[in-house]
């Protein structure tokens, strides 16, 4: 099974407001950036958005190391998923969980992997979050849609 590193970083301009998220795939030798802009979103649904589309990139069920500024996706992915789901998507308060339809896809886009999920304090100078935090906000000043 292939080792994939996958770094991730979502970003805002107002929370909500104009959003970006960025993706770093590194696999051996190769790397490979990813990153899209959405008109309207908030901070935490271009944090799941880069984690998704990190992993939807992969074409082939791998061992990924996933490392995350968001404390959001990684206890949502590690803590909350399975209680979410036993209580039909309603969060502790029982209330509807906010970005259902992203941590479904979120869940969906992970089920083929062996993951392990990292978090790393976000602008504190990590070389890769930094870059995927770049990333994020060039798209955008970019608008790039993907």
């Amino acid at each position: 099974m292939k080792k994939v590193e996958l770094y991730t970083d979502g970003a805002c301009r107002g929370n909500p407001g104009p959003g970006g998220w960025g993706v770093l795939l590194r696999y051996a030798e190769e790397e490979r950036e990813l990153y899209g802009y959405q008109a309207a979103a908030t901070n935490n649904q271009m944090e799941l958005m880069a984690a998704i589309r990190g992993l939807e990139a992969l074409k082939q069920p791998c061992e990924v190391v996933l490392t995350t500024d968001s404390k959001y996706v990684l206890q949502g992915m590690t803590e909350w998923l399975v209680g979410w789901k036993r209580k039909g998507w309603r969060n502790a308060s029982g209330q509807p969980v906010k970005n259902q339809d992203l941590w479904q896809r979120l869940e969906a886009a992970a089920q083929p992997h062996h993951i392990k999920w990292n978090w790393v304090r976000g602008h504190t100078g990590h070389p890769d979050n930094e870059r995927v935090d770049s990333l994020a906000n060039r798209a955008i000043d970019e608008r790039k849609l993907a």
